[in-house]
């Protein structure tokens, strides 16, 4: 485990750090510890007066966050979606500055037993808490026909979804499908290879994992909640890594920018008093970062800042 943590590369480490302007005795909050990559950049900005709050929602990177920062008296640590960030009292004051690092850590990734990868045969799990809900197979297990490929097409645009969720009905029907490995084969199956370098699974397991986990709806939730605890000035640093997760990070900013909203079809919608602007272009990953952590490629850094 050690080993593995130490290959976890944070995702735009510097950016998405200089994106939140820390102040030394600012309050700031890690949504997403991880490994602890970006909490590390923040609190090494912090003087003695500063606060650094951690959450996750995987007691794996609870127990990492504990080992290494629990001494800390400037650190408290929740074992915690991000959705839930305003029931911590440690937040009841208000932050200077939330990080949100979204979807799933390498280390999730990488340890086979999780199930989030088709790479190696493991258990078809995919939650990021083991100890809460249901998991892909449960979840397939149960589903009807129209949920699954509904589930395939809205979580990971995949076009032979309805082929897809066939197919893991009919397979069901004979024996449960429990493992990734099974799960990858049958898809395979059913639609061939598409596309060069791209395994035919990808997009259906990145649906699962996003269902099983209700990875948009706790992104809406934790969106509304920290501009509701962020003070004026105070910066909002999310990085996403999919089409779904910016283009919600995207609308959230723009909703709360203050602009007119109308279209062609209809008059102008007076607009709402702004509450954030949005801090910068979106920012994507250096080449020299590519290179050396390919699983960044799709990265994408919004930062906003909420106004008084």
């Amino acid at each position: 485990m050690a080993e593995r943590e130490l290959r976890h590369i944070p995702v735009m480490l510097g950016e998405a750090v200089e994106g939140l302007a820390v102040r030394a005795g600012g309050r700031y909050l890690d949504g997403t510890f991880g490994r602890g990559g970006h909490a590390r950049a923040v609190l090494s900005r912090l003087g003695p007066a500063g606060r650094l709050l951690l959450m996750d929602r995987d007691p794996q990177a609870v127990a990492t966050a504990r080992a290494e920062f629990g001494a800390d008296p400037r650190v408290a640590i929740r074992h915690a979606n991000f959705s839930s960030m305003a029931e911590w009292d440690e937040t009841a004051g208000g932050l200077d500055g939330i990080l949100l690092d979204l979807g799933v850590s390498s280390p999730q990734l990488d340890e086979a037993a999780r199930g989030f990868s088709f790479m190696a045969d493991a258990p078809l799990d995919m939650r990021m808490d083991p100890t809460q809900g249901e998991s892909a197979a449960d979840f397939l297990a149960r589903a009807g026909e129209r949920e699954i490929a509904d589930v395939l097409w809205t979580y990971g645009e995949e076009r032979f979804s309805r082929k897809i969720a066939r197919a893991i009905v009919a397979q069901r029907a004979e024996r449960p499908i429990t493992r990734t490995g099974e799960l990858a084969a049958l898809i395979e199956r059913a639609v061939g290879r598409r596309e060069p370098g791209k395994h035919p699974a990808t997009r259906s397991f990145q649906a699962l994992r996003i269902r099983v986990n209700g990875e948009l709806e706790s992104l809406g939730r934790g969106l509304d909640a920290a501009l509701s605890l962020l003070r004026p000035g105070g910066r909002l640093s999310v990085i996403s890594f999919h089409s779904l997760e910016d283009r919600a990070v995207k609308r959230f900013i723009r909703d709360h920018e203050g602009r007119v909203q109308g279209s062609r079809r209809g008059p102008p919608v007076a607009a709402a008093p702004a509450r954030l602007k949005a801090v910068g272009k979106p920012c994507f990953p250096a080449e020299a970062e590519l290179a050396a952590n390919p699983r960044a490629r799709s990265a994408v850094l919004r930062v906003a800042e909420k106004l008084a």
